[in-house]
């Protein structure tokens, strides 16, 4: 499959692909919220279960373009505003949480209840958060069944429609958890804390901006 994938046939494909990608992945959204958030407030290592959890969201979204299931969400207008209305709803929860955050909840000791908070969230969590924040993302269905419809030919076979989805996996994977490293174990993160309760507080309030786009959306189609 590795050499079907990069034979001339389909390289132009690919490259199409993982250019489309990498702007969408690079792009702020909800992805990259909660992963610059889990990654001041808990460390690197949470955020990247963080980052595994949004890379396993990828594996589901590709699952169900690759089996032609994208074209029916988008078409089925009930189910299309019901995972809007989710989506929004779980937005909004993640945000209220960011929200929430106060001065007394951070130190300026170099992390030192972070670092508490960080042994207190358990990787499954971690991985949870992640992937339900990708899995639930209306813009990434969108995304996919663009990519799928368009970039990526109908002729072209399962297997590599599948190579395809596992490298748009991995490449969700390391950049986020590059993010995840560049602001959980540098200096931006000490800087970050000093004043930690309003990183979040910014967080909190670009997943509600996000989380209000999707209610209008739904609100449109009711």
């Amino acid at each position: 499959m590795i050499e079907a994938l990069f034979s001339s046939r389909y390289l132009a494909e690919f490259l199409a692909m993982a250019v489309a990608h990498a702007v969408a992945v690079a792009s702020p959204g909800p992805d990259f919220a909660v992963v610059s958030r889990y990654s001041v407030r808990y460390g690197a290592r949470i955020a990247v279960w963080v980052s595994l959890g949004i890379a396993l969201g990828i594996l589901i979204h590709v699952t169900y373009s690759v089996l032609g299931l994208a074209i029916i969400i988008a078409t089925t207008p009930w189910l299309y505003s019901l995972l809007l209305l989710t989506a929004a709803c779980y937005f909004f929860y993640l945000g209220f949480s960011a929200l929430r955050s106060r001065p007394g909840e951070q130190t300026s000791e170099h992390g030192k209840k972070s670092a508490l908070a960080v042994a207190s969230m358990s990787t499954k969590r971690a991985v949870g958060i992640g992937f339900l924040t990708n899995g639930l993302n209306i813009k990434a269905t969108m995304f996919f069944l663009a990519l799928f419809t368009s970039i990526i030919s109908p002729a072209t076979p399962i297997v590599i429609k599948a190579g395809y989805g596992v490298y748009l996996a991995i490449a969700t994977f390391a950049w986020f958890a590059t993010l995840s490293l560049l602001l959980g174990k540098t200096r931006i993160r000490e800087l970050l804390l000093a004043k930690g309760y309003w990183f979040d507080r910014v967080m909190g309030a670009i997943l509600w901006i996000l989380a209000a786009n999707l209610l209008f959306q739904w609100w449109k189609l009711a």
